[in-house]
């Protein structure tokens, strides 16, 4: 039995060999190739494929702050929006309490002196409509500075480079001519 086990071991290994022959396989050379590819395949791995995927991370996490920047950004433009609405709401409810005001004091000085009141009015509303409109471009040359602020702030932290004092002036100007638009 183990002189059958043998011979078929000889004659297994021999058919093998014979394959191998016939297919041109030369096997120093095939070793000699697979030991080189898994050299150059370790050194590649190790030199060329972690520091491509540690670029790719940092540009990721560079993006993730830059989407977040521009959330927080959003936020405090709509949180300023609202102030602003809020102090204009405000101003014309003034500006109104004011015109009805002056009314109330025009009806009763009226049969004394309707001439009189009715200027001091026209003055009063005047000056409200003037506060107005003082206030509203005080505000929105707040908001534009506030807003040309954040933008330069967001930028430079995208782009991750230091923005130059020209740099800031003209994006300041680009987001102040868009806001006035």
């Amino acid at each position: 039995m183990n002189a059958l086990a043998l011979l078929a071991d000889a004659n297994g290994a021999s058919q093998i060999e014979q394959i191998a022959k016939t297919f041109g396989v030369d096997w120093p050379h095939l070793i000699a190739q697979i030991i080189s590819f898994g050299i150059v395949s370790v050194l590649l791995h190790r030199f060329a494929y972690r520091p491509v995927l540690a670029m790719l991370e940092e540009r990721r996490q560079k993006i993730a702050e830059g989407l977040t920047n521009a959330d927080k950004i959003k936020a405090e433009l709509a949180r300023t929006e609202a102030k602003h609405q809020e102090m204009l709401t405000l101003a014309n409810a003034q500006g109104a309490k004011l015109i009805e005001d002056a009314r109330t004091a025009a009806a009763r000085i009226l049969q004394q002196e309707t001439e009189k009141a009715i200027a001091t009015a026209e003055q009063i509303i005047q000056k409200a409509r003037e506060a107005t409109i003082r206030e509203r471009d005080r505000m929105l040359a707040e908001l534009k500075r506030d807003v040309g602020r954040l933008i330069v702030l967001t930028t430079a932290a995208v782009t991750g480079k230091i923005l130059t004092p020209d740099d800031q002036q003209r994006l300041a100007e680009d987001t102040a001519r868009q806001l006035a638009n």
